[in-house]
């Protein structure tokens, strides 16, 4: 397993959320994380009885975040947020300026499709829908649409590796995608102590490990790309703003690294704040 003892410092990107029903809106927080992950990745994921680290956060900053905004994926890149949104005749593509939550150009999606998570690369970004059987293709800039892909079952989180698409279903298991035939080359099931870890959702590649929400969970799971050992846990249980704790569908949905700052940032499902967070150990 992932050794969970740091030898480095890691700050994540990231926007947490479950997913209580496929329905159910998502919103998107950033939060920078700080966290101790082992360089060595493939030598430290080998026992699958060893407990997952336990960690914690500090908010760093807090940013607004629209609150009707359904959040499904959340991605950063060159400084500029993007964040996919869901529900039937509600789903989106945005950009969005990170300090003021300000949606500087938008997409629509076909009202018969509910978005899903997005992963931005190169001069693409590829946005999953939930149960359509595909995901679209868009110009990075003009966000037109210039393709589709096939996706078999439901598409929830998405990410890449800068090898490799890496879509989850809901399920425990993670399906790795051939950027140019979209073809299923690899798929990780993800255990905790053995055990299998479903309902993962968004996704997030930083710095060597995938980082998932897991579906009506406050927690993050960081997962071996090697081995889909889950290495630790981070516990974002009270982040939810308060006016938002009370609506069970407005669960934590949303991770977004930030690699050159080394930043993580979460949001949640229609929460009215993006979170920069900094991961903590636990004792």
């Amino acid at each position: 397993m992932v050794n969970p003892i740091p030898t480095r410092t890691l700050v994540l990107l990231a926007a947490g959320a479950g997913r209580l029903r496929r329905g159910s809106s998502r919103i998107v927080r950033a939060m920078a994380a700080a966290c101790l992950l082992s360089t060595a990745t493939t030598g430290c994921a080998a026992d699958r009885t060893a407990a997952p680290e336990a960690y914690g956060f500090e908010i760093v900053n807090t940013y607004p975040h629209d609150p009707q905004a359904f959040c499904q994926g959340l991605a950063i890149v060159d400084g500029v947020l993007y964040e996919g949104t869901g529900q039937y005749g509600r789903s989106t593509l945005r950009k969005v300026e990170l300090e003021t939550g300000k949606v500087l150009q938008q997409a629509t999606l076909d009202q018969r499709l509910f978005g899903e998570g997005i992963a931005v690369w190169d001069q693409r970004i590829y946005q999953l829908t939930w149960q359509a059987g595909f995901g679209i293709i868009c110009d990075r800039e003009s966000f037109q649409e210039v393709g589709r892909f096939p996706i078999r079952g439901e598409g929830w989180g998405l990410t890449h590796d800068g090898k490799h698409l890496i879509l989850s279903n809901g399920s425990a298991t993670l399906q790795f995608l051939d950027p140019k035939t979209f073809r299923v080359v690899r798929r990780l099931d993800v255990r905790d102590q053995g055990a299998w870890v479903r309902n993962l959702n968004e996704l997030e590649y930083a710095d060597g490990a995938i980082l998932a929400n897991v579906w009506t969970s406050n927690r993050i799971a960081w997962i071996s790309p090697q081995t889909g050992n889950v290495t630790a846990w981070i516990d974002l249980e009270g982040l939810a703003p308060p006016e938002v704790r009370s609506d069970t569908d407005a669960v934590l949905n949303g991770i977004a690294y930030d690699s050159p700052t080394k930043r993580l940032f979460v949001t949640g499902k229609n929460w009215p704040k993006l979170f920069e967070i900094r991961i903590v150990k636990r004792p």
